[in-house]
């Protein structure tokens, strides 16, 4: 069952993933920014029903205008979970546009790419982090800059808090909770040195597998006399709200 399972699942998400490809490279320019959002929310919704994975969402996902969302990082399904919410340009380390397809798919989505070690790569990061905050976006980060399990977080690089702080954005911290049967559970972790066919393998062949979202009140930004936090302190603001919920 679990080989049939993932065959069926797997010409499906083919299929869905050609008409994304389409969509991306065709029908997007003929699109408004509302229009393009709407059609990344439908498609990612559909991606998850299609892997199998339910999503459950908690709290209150700032819906409009500009918001930074700080988010812990468990596997290549985040982006698409954040994004049933609302579409959004996720910073992402430049490794993923390489990926087969899943590369691709992030790059239409609008995901931001850094390249690691580059001096001026921060910089210029924030640039493209301020026009969407401009145009009343949402941008979503991973702070922990690699993936984990999902039970605990990695410390913060706390330099892409410095656009929405300066900005005076808002910074709402999520938690994600995978789940395997209605437990806790690591078992669609991309992790460690696992390759993308492997997860796929396991993730479509599964049954009972869901993500719950946590959209956590966002970050104080300032003191209580006015003066601004560092962006150290938005980090670990957000950090300890994102520990409470694992």
């Amino acid at each position: 069952m679990n080989v049939l399972r993932f065959a069926l699942r797997a010409v499906l998400l083919l299929l869905w993933i050609l008409f994304g490809l389409f969509c991306v490279g065709l029908v997007y320019r003929f699109l408004s920014s509302a229009r393009r959002a709407a059609l990344n929310r439908f498609w990612s919704r559909w991606l998850m029903r299609l892997c199998g994975i339910r999503v459950k969402v908690f709290g209150q996902p700032r819906l409009s205008g500009a918001v930074l969302w700080a988010v812990n990082h468990v596997s290549w399904i985040d982006i698409f979970v954040l994004n049933t919410v609302r579409a959004a340009s996720f910073v992402a380390k430049s490794e993923i546009r390489a990926w087969p397809v899943i590369g691709s798919l992030a790059a239409g989505a609008g995901t931001l790419f850094i390249e690691r070690g580059q001096r001026h790569a921060v910089h210029a990061m924030g640039q493209s982090i301020n026009a969407c905050f401009e145009r009343g976006e949402a941008v979503g980060l991973f702070p922990e800059g690699t993936t984990s399990e999902g039970f605990e977080l990695r410390p913060f690089h706390a330099s892409l808090f410095e656009p929405a702080r300066a900005a005076g954005v808002d910074i709402q911290p999520v938690a994600l909770r995978f789940l395997h049967h209605g437990k806790r559970s690591g078992f669609a972790a991309f992790v460690g040195e696992e390759s993308l066919v492997a997860n796929l393998w396991r993730v479509l062949g599964a049954t009972g597998l869901s993500v719950e979202v946590a959209f956590l009140a966002p970050v104080a930004t300032r003191h209580a006399d006015g003066s601004p936090f560092t962006r150290l302190e938005i980090s670990r603001l957000a950090r300890e709200a994102i520990l409470t919920q694992l």
